[in-house]
């Protein structure tokens, strides 16, 4: 499927929010947060630049399950850090096995599901941490009202996520077609949320 003018400009205004968040939105954190933030939203302005370049045709590299995985980790990894100290180190090696475990299914031939179950499940539960956390911390008043945008990008990208990881692995959730027109828009949704909500929380 080709790229159209539109996709090319919700992807660049993606990246720019993007680029607007590593520079401005994260000052004032913990290293290991802006770290993590930085990876998560520096990862996503790449992407978002290939694939204005490249076009669709970007997604059929093999590189596209891991760089899919690792912006919600890192992502995960920061909230977690930020906000439940006790959990750090436990989900700090749940993140770098996590990545390990999908780049290993990725890069050597794994007969069965295995590749996919791993994905799953650590897509499942670094979307879940992303969704979950920032609704709960504005829910309780710990943070703003605002904070819970965060939680609504962690949905897109859970969502994105699954969508390009199962296209990738040749089991696609939805046809490629409906996957290829939503993703701009979901990818620029998503953005807008997680900038706003960070801003506002």
């Amino acid at each position: 499927m080709k790229m159209t003018s539109t996709d090319r400009v919700l992807l660049l205004l993606t990246g720019i929010l993007a680029a607007y968040q590593v520079a401005v939105g994260i000052n004032g954190l913990d290293e290991i947060p802006i770290i993590a933030y930085t990876i998560a939203f520096g990862v996503l302005l790449v992407a978002g630049l290939l694939l204005i370049i490249l076009g669709f045709e970007a997604l059929d590299s093999p590189i596209v399950v891991v760089v899919s995985t690792v912006i919600p980790l890192a992502l995960s990894l920061g909230l977690v850090w930020q906000h439940i100290a006790s959990l750090r180190t436990p989900y700090l090696i749940f993140a770098i096995g996590g990545f390990l475990a999908v780049t290993l299914t990725r890069s050597i031939p794994v007969p069965g599901k295995l590749p996919t179950f791993v994905l799953a499940i650590v897509h499942g539960i670094a979307g879940m941490t992303i969704f979950l956390l920032p609704s709960i911390l504005a829910a309780n008043g710990t943070m703003k009202p605002g904070f819970a945008l965060v939680g609504l990008g962690g949905a897109m990208i859970g969502l994105a996520g699954l969508l390009l990881s199962f296209l990738k692995a040749g089991k696609p959730i939805v046809p490629r077609s409906t996957i290829l027109k939503i993703l701009p828009s979901l990818l620029l949704l998503m953005t807008i949320c997680f900038v706003a909500g960070f801003k506002l929380g």
